[in-house]
């Protein structure tokens, strides 16, 4: 099982990134540019077609892929009747929409992925169903025979009640919850569905107190289970989602830099990594094999994990291409901005027109960044491969 959730991992990650460069193939195409080719993977072709002008295929490495769009240079040869349609002679706006086509993929599929999350198959929830009746008022963390009678007990509330209600309101149990906190040694009135019929029972829930505060104590244990949104409400649920992975995954990136040494540490000297620390594709892969292998989780509960994390990865790559640096999107967009901006103001200057930006003479830039990349990838590897992440699931 554990196998088949690393394979479910690899073919979703290799679907991303071809709706990825499907991104920036249908934009290019759009905008009359000539893409010479559309591949899925690195190294030695091992399958391809001719469709119009584009070699569609894939190759011996599936680490990735790329769509080649002529013209990304002003350097790169290209015959007398197409040298119209290189990238480089696009305008800045189109050529912003080229670069991000991509990264918008991923997070529009990051936001299908979660909707279907929600409203298809839904997420772990504390439901009102009660699956166990605690005996006692606890002093400390097992019952003992001079701890009170719980209330839950006293008042015969049985496992398999149904809490649909409170105070002669009907009321979802996340909206019973709160209600319920703060009634210590207030009595109040449950509505509870047992065995088809509506019946009302009164209690006053104990007190314990939880993080120094005094709380309201029933003594029941409810059940769990994946609970489906309506298609209004999981719409914003999933834009929450969104925005909270987005919010994080920006605090991630800030704080990249500090945590390599840790994981240089957790690489070479043994040290335990932490499941919030930085991991790799390698490690990700593992993550949802041990979902899917775990006997911890239903077959829904798995499901839903690996949307999240496919969901999850999505944005967060759709973020890191849109960091302003050669050799990702964002770098080519920083440099399309800086080009766009530079020719206004020569013309509100009334100066001439200072001409197109000379890539290749970033390269320097680009070679160090794409070192910089490459040793995080293999240090994470080696870190993935040697001293994994434990969820325990």
């Amino acid at each position: 099982m554990g196998f088949l959730g690393v394979i479910a991992f690899v073919v979703a990650l290799l679907l991303s990134v071809m709706i990825h460069e499907y991104g920036h193939y249908a934009t290019a195409r759009r905008y009359g540019m000539r893409v010479t080719e559309f591949f899925l993977g690195f190294g030695k072709r091992i399958w391809s077609t001719q469709r119009g002008e584009t070699e569609f295929g894939l190759k011996a490495i599936p680490a990735g892929g790329y769509c080649k769009i002529s013209g990304m240079s002003m350097h790169e040869p290209m015959e007398e009747d197409v040298k119209h349609r290189a990238f480089y002679l696009a305008s800045t706006p189109r050529k912003l929409v080229v670069l991000g086509a991509g990264s918008f993929l991923h997070f529009v599929l990051g936001i299908v992925l979660l909707f279907t999350l929600f409203a298809g198959v839904g997420t772990s929830q504390v439901l009102p169903t009660v699956s166990q009746v605690v005996t006692c008022v606890p002093s400390g963390d097992e019952c003992t025979d001079s701890d009170p009678i719980s209330p839950a007990k006293s008042v015969g509330i049985l496992a398999g009640d149904k809490i649909i209600g409170i105070n002669g309101e009907k009321k979802s149990w996340d909206q019973i919850t709160p209600i319920l906190r703060n009634s210590a040694q207030k009595e109040i009135s449950f509505i509870i569905e047992r065995q088809g019929q509506e019946i009302e029972i009164e209690v006053t829930p104990a007190t314990r107190v939880v993080e120094n505060q005094p709380r309201g104590f029933l003594g029941i244990i409810n059940e769990y289970g994946l609970v489906r949104e309506n298609p209004v409400k999981a719409i914003g649920s999933s834009i929450e989602t969104t925005a909270n992975i987005f919010e994080g995954s920006i605090k991630a990136l800030i704080g990249l830099p500090a945590q390599i040494p840790d994981l240089m540490r957790q690489t070479f000297l043994g040290e335990e990594r932490q499941s919030d620390g930085l991991v790799g594709i390698v490690g990700v892969a593992r993550v949802s094999g041990e979902t899917v292998s775990s006997g911890n989780l239903t077959l829904g509960e798995k499901f839903a994990t690996f949307l999240l994390i496919v969901a999850s990865l999505n944005i967060f790559v759709g973020i890191f291409n849109l960091l302003p640096i050669l050799p990702l999107d964002g770098g080519h967009m920083a440099v399309a901005l800086y080009e766009g901006g530079r020719r206004k103001l020569a013309q509100m200057g009334g100066r001439p027109d200072p001409g197109f930006v000379d890539v290749e003479k970033l390269t320097p830039i680009t070679m160090v960044v794409f070192v910089v990349l490459a040793f995080l990838t293999l240090l994470l590897l080696f870190a993935d491969i040697f001293n994994p992440i434990n969820l325990n699931l």
